[in-house]
């Protein structure tokens, strides 16, 4: 069974026009009834105030506010209505280092370019079907960034829905 992506609010940050108006052609292609783009996060940062986008794809690389800066603003801000917004940030490097730092900062989901409408189908589809809960703490606010239960894990149990 398909979703019906028309009634989703995508709001897509992109500097690179030629990669935004790629992106934006692939939502539409989805079905996806409302996309906005903009190549300015500033801009973005008031678009997700107004309009309160269901799903935010981000660049990494931008100038004036780059796309790690940008999620620790969503996540923390609470001038934000949705701070537990899911971002996926969009970059051309791929490290697992650059992806744990993604991570890090409240980031949802990652996807590297060059990428191709069936990765970025994948990463949308999966955080609208399965959403992650949201962490507030001293160090850290978004998504839980467990993807699964480590059975090799001796530690201590550090949250209150750890089994024991």
């Amino acid at each position: 069974m398909a979703l019906n992506l028309k009634p989703l609010r995508v709001l897509v940050i992109e500097d690179a026009k030629p990669m935004l108006d790629l992106i934006e052609n692939v939502l539409e292609g989805l079905g996806v009834g409302n996309v906005q783009t903009t190549i300015s996060p500033m801009k973005a940062q008031d678009l997700v105030k107004r309009e309160n986008p269901d799903i935010i794809l981000c660049d990494w690389e931008m100038p004036e506010l780059d796309g790690l800066e940008f999620t620790k603003d969503i996540r923390t801000n609470t001038m934000y209505p949705n701070r537990m917004v899911p971002i996926i940030m969009i970059s051309g490097y791929g490290m697992s280092e650059r992806v744990a730092t993604a991570r890090d900062a409240g980031v949802t989901e990652f996807v590297v370019k060059p990428f191709t409408a069936k990765d970025l189908t994948k990463r949308i589809i999966h955080v609208i079907n399965s959403p992650r809960d949201f962490i507030e703490s001293e160090n850290y606010t978004g998504p839980d960034r467990r993807r699964k239960q480590d059975p090799e894990y001796k530690g201590p149990l550090r949250r209150q829905d750890d089994k024991i």
